[in-house]
């Protein structure tokens, strides 16, 4: 078997699994460009090898994703008899640590979803206007849905009447029923009220977040009205933290603050980890447990509740 045909193979292999596989796919097929993709697998080499992995300038994640991807192909490669040995590198370099994410504070929450300031940040805009991107970080925050989730909600996937979300086959290939507040559930119905009175698609099929000219959301477009919208509301990164906080960091905040509300309630949260876990989408619990040391707010909030148990307040 050849290198292209056991990485073709390797690939409809990990999608039957589940796996959508984008990302390292593509990584895989570019790797092709610098080997031999009609020799065998144990054709190629170590030189080769670095070749692709090599990149300009600091070390960066990227290379760590085209290093897993590579090692994923060979763990199939020699259990399947397709190669012998991998010619992967045995000392390759770590990765420079994750920043951790942004935890907006109550006080910025406040301002970056106060209607004045979005209205500001998208005076004058060609498309994304100020309703759709205050209504998208609404659902970013108070759902704590990702982008993608949030951007790719349909007509049909809203059920005010339950006021539950559908959200359908994204990023482990799950869908998952995400319950909303009262709050949230009017800010949705007043939205698509204004979306009936635009005169936007109304089809159930139809995106409930879209521009002025019925089209999907962009990424650069929603990330260039953020950064505006920061700067509005004058929230920048603190010392120790990223340098820039991001979008998605409204999701990692509706988490903390999540866990910091079930400490203060007195609740078993390990026993809510579970929930929050399949609320968020994650594929397992060590997604939503990284949660738990994430700001010194949450941190003391734990050590109050440890305690009271230890001195006999609660029990556990």
């Amino acid at each position: 078997m050849t290198l292209r045909e056991a990485i073709e193979q390797y690939i409809v292999w990990r999608r039957a699994h589940g796996a959508k596989f984008t990302t390292a796919a593509n990584l895989l097929q570019q790797f092709l460009r610098y080997a031999d993709g009609d020799a065998a697998c144990n054709a190629v080499t170590l030189a080769q090898v670095l070749a692709f992995l090599a990149g300009k300038g600091p070390l960066t994640r990227h290379r760590e994703n085209k290093y897993y991807a590579l090692a994923g192909f060979w763990r199939h490669a020699l259990s399947r008899g397709h190669a012998s040995c991998s010619p992967l590198p045995e000392n390759e370099p770590k990765s420079p640590v994750r920043a951790p994410p942004y935890i907006y504070s109550r006080e910025e929450l406040r301002r970056l979803l106060d209607p004045t300031n979005v209205e500001i940040c998208r005076r004058g805009a060609v498309q994304l206007d100020a309703a759709t991107f205050r209504t998208l970080l609404l659902l970013l925050y108070g759902a704590g849905l990702r982008f993608g989730e949030a951007t790719g909600l349909t007509l049909a996937d809203i059920d005010l009447a339950e006021c539950v979300l559908t959200i359908r086959t994204t990023k482990f290939y799950k869908s998952r029923l995400v319950p909303i507040g009262p709050q949230l559930a009017a800010v949705l119905a007043s939205y698509m009220h204004l979306r009936r009175r635009g005169g936007l698609a109304q089809s159930e099929t139809s995106f409930l977040l879209v521009n002025r000219d019925g089209t999907r959301l962009a990424s650069s477009t929603v990330q260039e009205a953020f950064d505006a919208l920061r700067r509005i509301a004058g929230v920048y990164a603190t010392a120790g933290g990223r340098q820039i906080p991001r979008l998605h960091d409204l999701r990692h905040s509706f988490a903390v603050h999540s866990l910091t509300a079930w400490y203060r309630q007195g609740a078993d949260v390990q026993r809510l980890l579970p929930a929050l876990s399949s609320y968020l989408g994650h594929s397992d619990l060590e997604g939503t447990k990284v949660y738990l040391s994430m700001t010194p707010e949450l941190l003391q909030q734990a050590a109050l509740r440890f305690a009271r148990y230890t001195g006999g307040g609660e029990n556990a």
